[in-house]
Protein backbone atom coordinates (compact mmCIF):
# COMPACT_ATOMS: atom_id res chain seq x y z
CA UNK A 1 0.00 0.00 0.00
CA UNK A 2 2.69 2.72 0.63
CA UNK A 3 4.57 2.00 -2.82
CA UNK A 4 1.19 2.70 -4.49
CA UNK A 5 0.71 5.70 -2.15
CA UNK A 6 3.97 7.15 -3.39
CA UNK A 7 3.71 6.52 -6.48
CA UNK A 8 0.69 8.59 -6.45
CA UNK A 9 1.44 11.61 -4.81
CA UNK A 10 5.07 11.36 -6.70
CA UNK A 11 2.67 11.20 -10.22
CA UNK A 12 1.01 14.23 -8.30
CA UNK A 13 3.70 16.09 -7.77
CA UNK A 14 4.91 15.89 -11.46
CA UNK A 15 0.96 16.67 -13.06
CA UNK A 16 -0.01 19.45 -11.17
CA UNK A 17 2.98 21.10 -8.91
CA UNK A 18 6.32 20.98 -11.17
CA UNK A 19 7.41 24.08 -13.22
CA UNK A 20 10.17 24.54 -15.38
CA UNK A 21 10.09 28.38 -14.96
CA UNK A 22 9.84 29.37 -11.24
CA UNK A 23 11.11 33.20 -11.24
CA UNK A 24 11.11 35.49 -14.05
CA UNK A 25 13.76 36.63 -16.73
CA UNK A 26 16.73 35.68 -15.92
CA UNK A 27 16.57 33.79 -12.90
CA UNK A 28 14.24 31.67 -14.58
CA UNK A 29 14.86 27.79 -13.42
CA UNK A 30 18.06 29.01 -11.66
CA UNK A 31 16.85 28.82 -8.32
CA UNK A 32 15.95 25.67 -6.39
CA UNK A 33 12.49 26.10 -4.94
CA UNK A 34 14.36 25.20 -1.03
CA UNK A 35 17.14 27.75 -1.60
CA UNK A 36 14.36 30.99 -3.37
CA UNK A 37 13.46 31.89 0.11
CA UNK A 38 16.13 33.55 1.84
CA UNK A 39 16.44 37.40 0.94
CA UNK A 40 14.30 40.09 0.68
CA UNK A 41 14.93 39.95 -3.12
CA UNK A 42 14.16 36.61 -3.63
CA UNK A 43 10.55 37.36 -2.59
CA UNK A 44 10.06 39.97 -4.75
CA UNK A 45 11.42 37.76 -7.44
CA UNK A 46 8.81 35.05 -6.53
CA UNK A 47 6.10 37.64 -6.92
CA UNK A 48 7.43 38.55 -10.30
CA UNK A 49 7.03 35.00 -11.18
CA UNK A 50 3.74 34.64 -10.54
CA UNK A 51 2.97 37.01 -12.67
CA UNK A 52 4.94 36.65 -15.22
CA UNK A 53 3.17 33.17 -15.40
CA UNK A 54 0.20 34.42 -15.79
CA UNK A 55 0.69 35.16 -19.62
CA UNK A 56 1.75 31.94 -20.43
CA UNK A 57 0.07 29.85 -22.88
CA UNK A 58 -1.94 27.94 -19.93
CA UNK A 59 -3.15 30.70 -18.69
CA UNK A 60 -4.26 33.45 -21.85
CA UNK A 61 -4.30 31.19 -25.07
CA UNK A 62 -6.04 28.61 -26.28
CA UNK A 63 -7.84 27.36 -23.54
CA UNK A 64 -8.53 30.79 -22.12
CA UNK A 65 -10.86 31.53 -24.93
CA UNK A 66 -11.84 27.88 -26.20
CA UNK A 67 -13.29 26.94 -23.08
CA UNK A 68 -14.29 29.98 -21.72
CA UNK A 69 -15.84 32.21 -24.97
CA UNK A 70 -16.44 29.67 -27.60
CA UNK A 71 -18.72 28.10 -25.05
CA UNK A 72 -21.00 30.91 -24.95
CA UNK A 73 -22.96 32.78 -27.97
CA UNK A 74 -20.51 35.12 -28.57
CA UNK A 75 -18.15 33.32 -30.44
CA UNK A 76 -16.88 30.50 -32.70
CA UNK A 77 -14.46 28.33 -33.85
CA UNK A 78 -12.90 30.33 -36.75
CA UNK A 79 -9.87 30.09 -38.26
CA UNK A 80 -9.34 28.37 -41.23
CA UNK A 81 -11.72 24.94 -42.07
CA UNK A 82 -10.14 22.42 -41.12
CA UNK A 83 -7.34 23.90 -38.81
CA UNK A 84 -8.06 23.26 -35.45
CA UNK A 85 -11.15 20.92 -35.80
CA UNK A 86 -11.23 20.44 -32.15
CA UNK A 87 -12.26 23.40 -31.23
CA UNK A 88 -15.57 22.53 -32.45
CA UNK A 89 -16.45 20.54 -29.54
CA UNK A 90 -16.15 23.47 -27.56
CA UNK A 91 -19.52 25.27 -30.03
CA UNK A 92 -21.07 22.45 -29.82
CA UNK A 93 -20.40 20.31 -26.25
CA UNK A 94 -19.48 17.28 -27.41
CA UNK A 95 -15.55 18.01 -25.40
CA UNK A 96 -15.01 14.79 -23.25
CA UNK A 97 -12.54 14.70 -20.32
CA UNK A 98 -9.68 14.05 -22.17
CA UNK A 99 -9.65 16.96 -24.15
CA UNK A 100 -6.20 18.67 -23.85
CA UNK A 101 -7.51 22.64 -23.24
CA UNK A 102 -9.36 21.41 -20.09
CA UNK A 103 -6.44 20.06 -18.92
CA UNK A 104 -4.31 22.68 -19.95
CA UNK A 105 -6.38 25.06 -17.83
CA UNK A 106 -6.13 22.80 -14.70
CA UNK A 107 -2.90 22.14 -14.88
CA UNK A 108 -1.98 26.09 -15.70
CA UNK A 109 -3.97 27.40 -12.79
CA UNK A 110 -2.61 24.72 -10.21
CA UNK A 111 1.02 25.39 -10.88
CA UNK A 112 0.60 28.97 -10.26
CA UNK A 113 -1.49 28.30 -7.25
CA UNK A 114 1.66 26.48 -6.02
CA UNK A 115 3.93 29.37 -6.90
CA UNK A 116 1.69 31.49 -4.65
CA UNK A 117 1.35 29.28 -1.60
CA UNK A 118 5.57 29.43 -1.43
CA UNK A 119 5.42 32.86 -1.11
CA UNK A 120 2.26 32.32 1.53
CA UNK A 121 4.33 29.99 3.18
CA UNK A 122 7.96 30.51 2.77
CA UNK A 123 7.62 34.56 2.68
CA UNK A 124 7.14 35.12 6.26
CA UNK A 125 10.14 33.66 8.04
CA UNK A 126 12.64 36.09 5.88
CA UNK A 127 14.38 38.91 7.68
CA UNK A 128 13.26 42.07 5.36
CA UNK A 129 11.05 45.02 5.89
CA UNK A 130 7.77 43.99 7.32
CA UNK A 131 5.71 46.30 5.30
CA UNK A 132 7.06 45.33 2.20
CA UNK A 133 6.79 41.47 3.05
CA UNK A 134 3.16 42.16 4.07
CA UNK A 135 2.56 43.84 0.47
CA UNK A 136 4.22 40.87 -1.20
CA UNK A 137 1.85 38.06 1.00
CA UNK A 138 -0.89 40.19 -0.10
CA UNK A 139 -0.21 39.63 -3.57
CA UNK A 140 0.27 36.13 -3.70
CA UNK A 141 -3.23 35.78 -1.40
CA UNK A 142 -5.15 37.95 -4.28
CA UNK A 143 -3.10 36.19 -6.92
CA UNK A 144 -4.18 32.70 -5.94
CA UNK A 145 -7.95 33.82 -4.94
CA UNK A 146 -8.36 34.85 -8.75
CA UNK A 147 -6.61 31.25 -9.89
CA UNK A 148 -9.38 29.25 -7.23
CA UNK A 149 -12.11 31.40 -8.86
CA UNK A 150 -11.28 30.46 -12.13
CA UNK A 151 -10.91 26.45 -10.90
CA UNK A 152 -14.11 26.96 -8.78
CA UNK A 153 -16.33 28.36 -11.53
CA UNK A 154 -15.56 25.85 -14.27
CA UNK A 155 -15.43 22.61 -12.21
CA UNK A 156 -17.25 22.92 -9.00
CA UNK A 157 -15.79 21.11 -6.44
CA UNK A 158 -11.78 21.06 -6.73
CA UNK A 159 -8.77 20.19 -4.40
CA UNK A 160 -7.71 23.36 -2.84
CA UNK A 161 -4.19 22.56 -1.55
CA UNK A 162 -3.02 25.78 0.68
CA UNK A 163 0.40 24.62 1.86
CA UNK A 164 3.11 23.55 -0.21
CA UNK A 165 4.12 20.68 2.06
CA UNK A 166 0.55 18.84 2.03
CA UNK A 167 -0.11 19.90 -1.46
CA UNK A 168 0.20 16.39 -2.92
CA UNK A 169 -2.01 15.17 -0.53
CA UNK A 170 -4.34 17.52 -0.55
CA UNK A 171 -4.85 17.02 -4.16
CA UNK A 172 -6.57 13.75 -3.82
CA UNK A 173 -9.75 14.99 -1.94
CA UNK A 174 -12.33 17.79 -3.70
CA UNK A 175 -12.97 20.29 -1.58
CA UNK A 176 -16.79 21.58 -1.60
CA UNK A 177 -17.42 24.69 -3.78
CA UNK A 178 -18.90 26.70 -0.70
CA UNK A 179 -15.39 26.26 1.01
CA UNK A 180 -13.26 27.11 -2.17
CA UNK A 181 -15.55 30.50 -2.30
CA UNK A 182 -14.81 30.63 1.23
CA UNK A 183 -10.89 30.63 0.89
CA UNK A 184 -11.46 32.70 -2.21
CA UNK A 185 -12.99 35.38 0.04
CA UNK A 186 -10.79 35.23 3.41
CA UNK A 187 -8.19 35.77 0.83
CA UNK A 188 -9.15 38.59 -0.68
CA UNK A 189 -9.99 40.53 1.92
CA UNK A 190 -6.47 39.70 3.82
CA UNK A 191 -5.15 41.52 0.61
CA UNK A 192 -7.50 44.67 0.61
CA UNK A 193 -6.28 45.08 4.31
CA UNK A 194 -2.78 45.34 2.76
CA UNK A 195 -2.45 46.29 -0.64
CA UNK A 196 -2.49 49.51 -2.03
CA UNK A 197 -4.54 52.29 -3.53
CA UNK A 198 -1.80 52.34 -6.76
CA UNK A 199 2.00 52.11 -7.85
CA UNK A 200 4.20 53.98 -9.87
CA UNK A 201 6.81 53.36 -12.30
CA UNK A 202 7.90 49.58 -13.02
CA UNK A 203 5.40 48.42 -10.41
CA UNK A 204 1.95 49.59 -12.57
CA UNK A 205 0.28 46.31 -13.14
CA UNK A 206 1.13 45.02 -9.75
CA UNK A 207 -2.53 44.15 -7.67
CA UNK A 208 -4.16 46.58 -6.04
CA UNK A 209 -7.00 47.18 -3.14
CA UNK A 210 -9.21 48.33 -5.90
CA UNK A 211 -8.86 45.00 -8.13
CA UNK A 212 -8.92 42.91 -4.68
CA UNK A 213 -12.25 44.87 -3.99
CA UNK A 214 -13.31 44.36 -7.46
CA UNK A 215 -12.90 40.66 -7.34
CA UNK A 216 -14.32 40.28 -4.08
CA UNK A 217 -17.43 41.50 -5.72
CA UNK A 218 -17.69 39.77 -8.11
CA UNK A 219 -17.29 36.64 -6.25
CA UNK A 220 -20.03 37.61 -3.86
CA UNK A 221 -22.24 38.37 -7.20
CA UNK A 222 -21.79 34.59 -8.08
CA UNK A 223 -22.99 33.98 -4.21
CA UNK A 224 -26.01 36.54 -4.78
CA UNK A 225 -24.97 38.37 -1.21
CA UNK A 226 -25.86 41.47 -2.45
CA UNK A 227 -25.48 43.32 0.66
CA UNK A 228 -21.65 42.34 0.07
CA UNK A 229 -21.99 43.12 -3.28
CA UNK A 230 -22.90 46.71 -2.44
CA UNK A 231 -20.20 47.24 0.23
CA UNK A 232 -17.17 46.48 -2.02
CA UNK A 233 -18.58 48.61 -5.44
CA UNK A 234 -19.39 51.32 -3.19
CA UNK A 235 -15.64 51.82 -2.12
CA UNK A 236 -14.84 50.99 -5.27
CA UNK A 237 -17.17 53.44 -6.72
CA UNK A 238 -16.15 56.33 -3.84
CA UNK A 239 -12.51 55.70 -4.22
CA UNK A 240 -12.79 58.16 -6.89
CA UNK A 241 -9.73 56.08 -8.15
CA UNK A 242 -11.10 54.97 -11.54
CA UNK A 243 -13.65 55.90 -14.25
CA UNK A 244 -15.26 55.24 -17.76
CA UNK A 245 -12.34 55.41 -20.36
CA UNK A 246 -14.09 58.33 -22.69
CA UNK A 247 -13.35 56.17 -25.86
CA UNK A 248 -14.18 52.23 -26.09
CA UNK A 249 -12.31 51.55 -28.85
CA UNK A 250 -8.75 52.76 -27.53
CA UNK A 251 -8.88 51.54 -24.22
CA UNK A 252 -8.18 48.26 -25.91
CA UNK A 253 -5.46 49.12 -27.74
CA UNK A 254 -1.96 48.88 -26.48
CA UNK A 255 -1.91 53.14 -25.16
CA UNK A 256 -5.18 52.53 -23.13
CA UNK A 257 -3.52 49.53 -21.15
CA UNK A 258 -3.71 50.27 -17.28
CA UNK A 259 -6.09 53.38 -17.94
CA UNK A 260 -8.74 55.11 -15.71
CA UNK A 261 -10.72 51.98 -16.20
CA UNK A 262 -8.15 49.21 -15.26
CA UNK A 263 -8.42 47.41 -11.85
CA UNK A 264 -6.59 44.26 -12.79
CA UNK A 265 -4.98 43.35 -16.14
CA UNK A 266 -2.18 40.85 -17.01
CA UNK A 267 0.72 42.01 -18.50
CA UNK A 268 2.25 41.34 -21.51
CA UNK A 269 5.04 42.51 -23.50
CA UNK A 270 7.00 42.39 -26.98
CA UNK A 271 10.56 43.00 -26.59
CA UNK A 272 12.79 42.12 -30.11
CA UNK A 273 15.36 39.33 -29.75
CA UNK A 274 13.40 38.54 -26.23
CA UNK A 275 11.15 35.46 -26.84
CA UNK A 276 10.86 34.34 -22.78
CA UNK A 277 9.41 37.79 -21.87
CA UNK A 278 7.10 38.47 -25.40
CA UNK A 279 5.96 35.22 -24.83
CA UNK A 280 2.18 35.61 -24.66
CA UNK A 281 -0.02 34.43 -27.35
CA UNK A 282 -3.28 35.96 -26.35
CA UNK A 283 -3.22 38.47 -29.71
CA UNK A 284 -1.87 35.92 -32.21
CA UNK A 285 -4.20 33.50 -31.28
CA UNK A 286 -6.92 35.86 -32.28
CA UNK A 287 -5.44 38.19 -35.24
CA UNK A 288 -6.21 38.17 -38.52
CA UNK A 289 -5.47 35.17 -40.55
CA UNK A 290 -4.13 34.79 -43.98
CA UNK A 291 -2.69 37.30 -46.49
CA UNK A 292 -1.98 40.49 -45.19
CA UNK A 293 -2.98 39.25 -41.62
CA UNK A 294 -0.76 37.86 -38.50
CA UNK A 295 -2.44 35.68 -36.42
CA UNK A 296 -4.37 32.51 -36.44
CA UNK A 297 -8.01 33.63 -36.27
CA UNK A 298 -9.65 31.55 -33.80
CA UNK A 299 -12.47 32.71 -31.33
CA UNK A 300 -14.61 34.23 -34.40
CA UNK A 301 -17.47 36.31 -32.99
CA UNK A 302 -20.54 34.92 -33.54
CA UNK A 303 -23.80 36.42 -35.77
CA UNK A 304 -25.61 35.71 -32.76
CA UNK A 305 -23.64 38.71 -30.98
CA UNK A 306 -23.13 41.03 -34.21
CA UNK A 307 -27.22 40.38 -34.00
CA UNK A 308 -27.32 41.43 -30.42
CA UNK A 309 -25.52 44.92 -30.83
CA UNK A 310 -27.75 45.75 -33.51
CA UNK A 311 -31.12 44.86 -32.06
CA UNK A 312 -28.96 47.08 -29.31
CA UNK A 313 -28.52 49.61 -31.61
CA UNK A 314 -25.01 49.66 -30.19
CA UNK A 315 -22.93 50.74 -33.10
CA UNK A 316 -19.89 52.20 -30.68
CA UNK A 317 -18.85 48.31 -29.26
CA UNK A 318 -19.86 46.49 -31.91
CA UNK A 319 -17.35 48.04 -34.08
CA UNK A 320 -14.93 47.87 -31.52
CA UNK A 321 -15.31 44.20 -30.60
CA UNK A 322 -16.37 42.91 -34.26
CA UNK A 323 -13.82 43.48 -36.86
CA UNK A 324 -15.07 42.41 -40.50
CA UNK A 325 -12.35 41.84 -43.42
CA UNK A 326 -12.69 45.58 -45.31
CA UNK A 327 -13.20 47.33 -41.54
CA UNK A 328 -10.61 50.48 -41.82
CA UNK A 329 -9.81 50.86 -38.31
CA UNK A 330 -8.97 54.45 -36.84
CA UNK A 331 -4.75 54.19 -37.59
CA UNK A 332 -6.34 54.09 -41.58
CA UNK A 333 -4.82 50.03 -41.57
CA UNK A 334 -7.70 48.12 -43.30
CA UNK A 335 -8.54 44.84 -41.98
CA UNK A 336 -7.77 41.96 -44.91
CA UNK A 337 -7.02 38.30 -44.31
CA UNK A 338 -9.11 35.15 -46.14
CA UNK A 339 -11.58 35.92 -47.83
CA UNK A 340 -15.90 34.79 -48.33
CA UNK A 341 -16.30 31.97 -46.63
CA UNK A 342 -12.50 31.57 -45.87
CA UNK A 343 -13.20 31.34 -42.09
CA UNK A 344 -14.92 28.46 -40.24
CA UNK A 345 -18.30 29.32 -39.44
CA UNK A 346 -19.04 32.41 -40.87
CA UNK A 347 -19.72 33.78 -44.39
CA UNK A 348 -18.03 36.94 -43.85
CA UNK A 349 -14.33 36.59 -42.02
CA UNK A 350 -14.13 38.80 -38.61
CA UNK A 351 -12.33 38.78 -35.73
CA UNK A 352 -11.85 40.02 -32.19
CA UNK A 353 -11.44 43.55 -32.06
CA UNK A 354 -10.98 43.32 -28.33
CA UNK A 355 -7.46 41.47 -29.36
CA UNK A 356 -6.17 43.49 -32.08
CA UNK A 357 -3.14 44.95 -32.63
CA UNK A 358 -2.00 46.80 -35.78
CA UNK A 359 0.40 45.24 -37.85
CA UNK A 360 2.22 48.47 -37.90
CA UNK A 361 2.91 47.90 -34.58
CA UNK A 362 3.83 44.41 -34.80
CA UNK A 363 7.29 44.14 -32.99
CA UNK A 364 9.23 41.70 -34.93
CA UNK A 365 11.07 38.05 -34.34
CA UNK A 366 8.26 37.27 -31.26
CA UNK A 367 4.97 36.15 -31.26
CA UNK A 368 2.64 38.52 -33.28
CA UNK A 369 0.72 40.71 -30.80
CA UNK A 370 2.52 40.18 -27.77
CA UNK A 371 2.48 43.11 -26.23
CA UNK A 372 -0.87 43.54 -25.42
CA UNK A 373 -2.37 42.99 -22.07
CA UNK A 374 -5.51 40.87 -20.88
CA UNK A 375 -7.82 43.50 -19.65
CA UNK A 376 -9.15 40.75 -16.65
CA UNK A 377 -11.67 43.60 -14.65
CA UNK A 378 -12.90 46.98 -16.05
CA UNK A 379 -14.45 49.53 -14.21
CA UNK A 380 -17.22 49.29 -16.24
CA UNK A 381 -18.12 45.59 -14.86
CA UNK A 382 -18.12 46.80 -11.31
CA UNK A 383 -20.59 49.48 -12.38
CA UNK A 384 -23.02 46.27 -13.68
CA UNK A 385 -22.17 44.52 -11.02
CA UNK A 386 -23.44 47.41 -8.55
CA UNK A 387 -26.48 47.71 -10.93
CA UNK A 388 -27.29 43.43 -10.89
CA UNK A 389 -27.00 43.88 -6.98
CA UNK A 390 -28.92 47.15 -6.32
CA UNK A 391 -31.80 45.62 -8.38
CA UNK A 392 -31.58 42.55 -6.73
CA UNK A 393 -32.09 44.81 -3.18
CA UNK A 394 -35.25 46.59 -4.79
CA UNK A 395 -33.52 49.96 -5.56
CA UNK A 396 -34.06 50.40 -9.44
CA UNK A 397 -33.20 54.14 -9.23
CA UNK A 398 -29.72 52.75 -8.06
CA UNK A 399 -29.53 50.26 -10.53
CA UNK A 400 -30.48 52.60 -13.59
CA UNK A 401 -27.69 55.43 -12.63
CA UNK A 402 -25.05 52.94 -12.45
CA UNK A 403 -26.80 50.91 -15.55
CA UNK A 404 -26.84 54.07 -17.26
CA UNK A 405 -23.05 55.16 -16.88
CA UNK A 406 -22.39 52.26 -18.92
CA UNK A 407 -24.94 53.18 -21.77
CA UNK A 408 -24.03 56.71 -22.22
CA UNK A 409 -20.50 55.78 -22.83
CA UNK A 410 -22.22 53.64 -25.89
CA UNK A 411 -23.97 56.48 -26.55
CA UNK A 412 -26.99 54.63 -25.61
CA UNK A 413 -30.60 56.26 -24.52
CA UNK A 414 -30.73 55.43 -20.50
CA UNK A 415 -33.62 53.61 -19.24
CA UNK A 416 -35.35 55.03 -16.56
CA UNK A 417 -36.44 51.21 -15.12
CA UNK A 418 -34.06 48.95 -15.89
CA UNK A 419 -35.09 45.01 -15.66
CA UNK A 420 -32.73 42.09 -14.64
CA UNK A 421 -32.15 41.28 -18.40
CA UNK A 422 -31.64 44.73 -19.02
CA UNK A 423 -28.60 44.49 -17.22
CA UNK A 424 -27.86 40.83 -18.13
CA UNK A 425 -28.09 42.17 -21.98
CA UNK A 426 -25.67 44.56 -20.98
CA UNK A 427 -23.20 42.57 -19.53
CA UNK A 428 -23.23 41.00 -22.73
CA UNK A 429 -22.76 43.77 -24.77
CA UNK A 430 -20.05 45.56 -22.73
CA UNK A 431 -18.03 43.03 -21.98
CA UNK A 432 -18.29 40.36 -24.98
CA UNK A 433 -15.35 38.42 -25.98
CA UNK A 434 -13.68 38.99 -22.22
CA UNK A 435 -14.37 35.47 -21.43
CA UNK A 436 -17.36 36.19 -18.99
CA UNK A 437 -20.02 35.21 -20.70
CA UNK A 438 -20.32 31.68 -20.38
CA UNK A 439 -19.84 31.89 -16.85
CA UNK A 440 -22.76 34.71 -17.06
CA UNK A 441 -25.11 32.18 -18.49
CA UNK A 442 -24.61 29.66 -16.24
CA UNK A 443 -24.87 31.58 -12.79
CA UNK A 444 -27.80 33.83 -14.07
CA UNK A 445 -29.86 30.57 -15.44
CA UNK A 446 -30.00 31.46 -18.99
CA UNK A 447 -27.51 28.90 -20.00
CA UNK A 448 -29.87 25.88 -20.83
CA UNK A 449 -32.42 28.59 -22.99
CA UNK A 450 -29.95 30.54 -24.87
CA UNK A 451 -26.82 27.11 -25.05
CA UNK A 452 -29.70 24.70 -25.21
CA UNK A 453 -29.83 24.54 -29.07
CA UNK A 454 -25.82 24.51 -29.07
CA UNK A 455 -25.99 20.99 -27.22
CA UNK A 456 -25.74 22.63 -23.69
CA UNK A 457 -27.31 19.79 -21.50
CA UNK A 458 -28.66 20.88 -18.20
CA UNK A 459 -26.99 19.12 -15.30
CA UNK A 460 -24.20 18.36 -16.85
CA UNK A 461 -22.48 21.26 -19.23
CA UNK A 462 -22.98 24.00 -15.87
CA UNK A 463 -19.20 22.83 -15.01
CA UNK A 464 -16.32 21.09 -17.10
CA UNK A 465 -15.34 17.47 -16.92
CA UNK A 466 -11.98 17.20 -14.08
CA UNK A 467 -9.37 16.32 -16.63
CA UNK A 468 -9.35 12.90 -17.30
CA UNK A 469 -5.15 12.94 -16.76
CA UNK A 470 -5.93 13.56 -13.16
CA UNK A 471 -8.22 11.45 -12.27
CA UNK A 472 -6.10 8.62 -13.85
CA UNK A 473 -2.83 9.93 -11.55
CA UNK A 474 -5.11 9.86 -8.63
CA UNK A 475 -6.12 5.74 -9.10
CA UNK A 476 -9.86 7.09 -9.50
CA UNK A 477 -9.99 8.68 -5.95
CA UNK A 478 -11.03 11.67 -7.85
CA UNK A 479 -14.35 11.06 -9.08
CA UNK A 480 -15.65 12.93 -12.63
CA UNK A 481 -18.54 15.44 -12.50
CA UNK A 482 -21.91 14.11 -13.25
CA UNK A 483 -22.35 13.69 -16.99
CA UNK A 484 -19.10 13.32 -18.32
Amino acid sequence: MKLKISGLLFSLSILLFSCQKYLDKNMEGKVPVDQAFQTADQAKEALVGIYSQMRKWGMIGFNYSIVLEITSDNSIKGGVPGDAAFINQYDQFTFAANEGQINDLWIARYQLINLCNQAITKIPPISMDESLKNRLIAEAKFCRATFYFDLVRAFGDVPMPLDPALAVEASVTRTPESEVYNQIIADLNDAIAVLPDSYSGAEIGRATKGAARGYLAKVYLYLKQWDNVLAQTSAIISSGRYSLAPNFYNMFRVPGENGVESLFEVQNYAVAGNGDLSNSQYSQTQGIVGPGGYGWGFNAPSDNLAQAFDAAGDIVRKKATILYNGDIMPGGETILGVGINGMDGVVRPRYNGKAYIPISQQVAGVNSGAEQNVRKLRYAEILLIDAEAKLNKGDVNGAATSLNLVRARAQLLPIAAPTMQNIWNERRLELAMENDRFFDLVRTGQAAAVLGPLGFKVNKNEHFPIPQTFIDVTNGIIKQNPGY
